[in-house]
């Protein structure tokens, strides 16, 4: 009888151990996969960044371009009034 319980356990085992390790590769593969997602995001994040401060530098130096020939442009009307 103790034999028969003992087989009953070792086979009860078996059938928890053919179906866990297949669901623990799942889990393990979809958390690979959900870093990988994450860790793509966050580079393409980054790279939006680089682009935003690119086109901020551009925008200020256009700005002071602008701001600059104004200056000039008020200059050489200034020449013309009369003092």
């Amino acid at each position: 009888m103790g034999e028969v319980v003992f087989l009953i356990g070792l086979g009860t085992i078996a059938v928890v151990m053919i179906f866990t390790i297949p669901i623990v590769a799942i889990i393990t593969e979809h958390s690979r996969k959900k870093a990988k997602i994450k860790s793509n995001i966050i580079k393409e994040e980054i790279e939006l960044e680089k682009i935003k401060q690119q086109n901020f530098l551009l925008e200020t130096e256009k700005m002071r371009l602008e701001l600059e020939k104004m200056h000039l442009d008020t200059s050489k009307e200034d020449k013309y009034l009369i003092k």
